[in-house]
């Protein structure tokens, strides 16, 4: 799998957070690696799995950043999908030091834009910049 697939799947499986209490999330992994349509194999399930683990730990921080650089809105109020793709990019920003920042929101918006709404990639894209500037 491509770094984009990759990117994908991993969205895919964080998005289930918003759905799913903390203690059923090791069946929710294994449930979705072994879903027929999606199956990844060997190293790429082992870094989906890993990926979306390490963005779950630090959800209170990425969240906290995200709801500092936002007016009129906040976590509790974004929509699912919204919400998934900032987390994804906010992990990938701060804490992998292999993508680049710009790659990271290019990547959230084709994201957002594809599951989410007409307005979706506009809206990640806004809050993002944002974010990479105090990164500067």
């Amino acid at each position: 799998m491509g770094r984009h697939e990759l990117r994908e799947q991993v969205f895919m499986l964080l998005f289930r957070v918003e759905f799913h209490e903390p203690a059923d999330m090791p069946g929710q992994i294994r449930l979705f690696l072994e879903d027929s349509e999606r199956a990844a194999a060997g190293k790429d399930a082992e870094y989906i799995r890993a990926r979306c683990e390490a963005i779950r730990e630090k959800l209170p921080e990425i969240d906290r950043l995200i709801n500092e650089n936002t007016e009129g809105w906040d976590t509790s109020r974004m929509g699912k999908v919204e919400l998934t793709v900032l987390r994804l990019a906010v992990y990938e920003m701060r804490y992998d030091e292999d993508i680049p920042a710009g790659v990271a929101i290019d990547e959230a918006v084709e994201i957002a834009k594809k599951y989410g709404q007409d307005n979706s990639g506009g809206f990640v894209n806004a809050i993002l910049a944002k974010i990479v500037k105090l990164g500067d």
